[in-house]
């Protein structure tokens, strides 16, 4: 881990619960460690510039903080959760506008906008061990599956969503070489998915036959990757992957509509008219039933029945939402209210308000520690 920068905060004097809220206050650069029991702030770090999005690690050790700075900045912030100390940012380099985060496999995986690539980083060697392009523009949100042999991401100015999977190295140029320019729509009214194979690259660009490399000669064949791009809407951001990875639901904020990709297809299987223009994230609940959808644009909280694909009810949380996390056991959703400076907490059996988290000044990334 990175050498400690000791930058403690505010303290309360408690010590961290074995579940936790953390929210990112981006109007007071810190990250918050509340307490899901009691709704309170525990305590709080400092979390470096323009905070974005948290993950955390599944033992609950250490948090890590994207420092976007619209696409400009180049940084994550870690975070020592037992200690309740920020350590000395992860830089990045060129891979500039650090944003959206999975922690998978024991691995921290991020998008970079402005490179237009995402990468992993192995906390455990503390080097950046993957990256790979995506040829979009804002790379925006990844989420990354259990096995790690598929990431889907969005890419907010292009309206689209890359699906990268594992496959084997091929000698030489795919087939018909480079993917031809995207499709002019399919049944669903969107465009037809484009598919290239392309190599993944370590932070020095791989050696002949080793990770990250082109595939050796007369060794085994090297691990290589396929991107599928699907067109979808405009201003594709928040997102989410049903919990049997076999739909993802894209919020498309400038047209204020849902894309329902399937996995297997790698198609637009169904567009939702959702009346969300401004949606920021959508989070699908444990049991894969429902989608939560917030927006910056409204007062509301958007509801949606996975299986029928419908609207189910809309919640009144604020004056505009952000990020939103769901508990692990389904049964609570906290949204970040940004504008009005709190984390709304809904009961997810009744859909409704039941409390309200003073969780520092305009609240937005959100995670969970613990099970």
């Amino acid at each position: 881990m990175c050498a400690l920068l000791c930058l403690p905060y505010r303290s309360f004097g408690q010590t961290a619960p074995s579940q936790a809220l953390l929210v990112l206050s981006k109007g007071d650069l810190a990250l918050e460690v509340v307490d899901p029991a009691t709704m309170k702030v525990l305590w709080s770090v400092p979390s470096g510039p323009d905070p974005h999005e948290v993950a955390a690690s599944p033992d609950g050790r250490f948090a890590y903080i994207t420092n976007y700075g619209s696409g400009a900045y180049h940084t994550i912030t870690p975070v020592d959760l037992q200690a309740k100390q920020a350590l000395a940012p992860i830089d990045l380099g060129a891979l500039t506008g650090p944003h959206g985060l999975d922690y998978v496999g024991g691995k921290l995986w991020f998008t970079a906008e402005g490179a237009k690539v995402f990468g992993s980083y192995d906390p455990a060697a503390q080097k950046i061990d993957f990256v790979l392009g995506t040829g979009q523009d804002r790379t925006h949100m990844v989420r990354v599956s259990s096995d790690q042999q598929r990431m889907v991401l969005t890419n907010v100015s292009s309206g689209t969503v890359s699906i990268v999977e594992k496959t084997a190295a091929r000698q030489g140029p795919p087939p018909g070489g480079p993917g031809g320019p995207q499709g002019r729509g399919d049944a669903s009214g969107r465009g037809a998915p484009t598919t290239n194979a392309i190599g993944g690259r370590g932070p020095t660009g791989g050696q002949p036959g080793g990770p990250g490399g082109p595939p050796g000669r007369g060794g085994a064949p090297q691990a290589s990757w396929q991107e599928t791009v699907v067109q979808v809407g405009r201003g594709s951001e928040g997102f989410d992957v049903t919990p049997d990875w076999r739909e993802a639901w894209i919020a498309n904020a400038q047209d204020g509509t849902i894309s329902i990709i399937d996995l297997g297809s790698k198609r637009v299987v169904q567009t939702l008219e959702s009346n969300t223009r401004g949606a920021n994230r959508l989070k699908i609940t444990p049991d894969g039933k429902l989608a939560f959808v917030s927006t910056l644009s409204g007062p509301d909280l958007a509801v949606f029945d996975v299986a029928r694909r419908n609207e189910v009810t809309r919640i009144k949380v604020g004056n505009g939402a952000a990020g939103i996390q769901i508990q692990p056991d389904g049964s609570r959703v906290y949204v970040a209210c940004t504008p009005d400076n709190y984390v709304a907490v809904l009961d997810v059996k009744s859909l409704k308000v039941i409390g309200r988290i003073d969780a520092g000044n305009q609240p937005d990334g959100l995670w969970w520690v613990g099970k």
